[in-house]
């Protein structure tokens, strides 16, 4: 179930960063399941950390997320742009 709750977590995540960029209008399902899963990982990680959270989920957490998700989902859309 903990799988399951991360993996729908993630995409959730990955969905608000292409929004935010303005990409979602092509609805990349897998870029966003991995931008959000990464985001989480890093983002999420390091702003849950700097904020003395520790590894909970909290606000700063998902926010951490959301801004690590539009850091990968920019620099995934740049790679794209610069092979086109």
């Amino acid at each position: 179930m903990l799988i399951l709750g991360l993996i729908v977590f993630g995409m959730a995540i990955g969905w608000v960063a292409q929004m935010i960029l303005g990409t979602s209008r092509e609805k990349n399902w897998g870029q966003a399941l991995g931008a959000g899963l990464l985001g989480s990982f890093v983002g999420g990680l390091l702003a849950s950390l700097i904020s003395g959270d520790g590894i909970e989920l909290r606000p700063s957490g998902i926010i951490g997320s959301i801004i690590g998700a539009v850091i990968v989902v920019a620099i995934w859309n740049a790679m794209a742009a610069r092979k086109t």
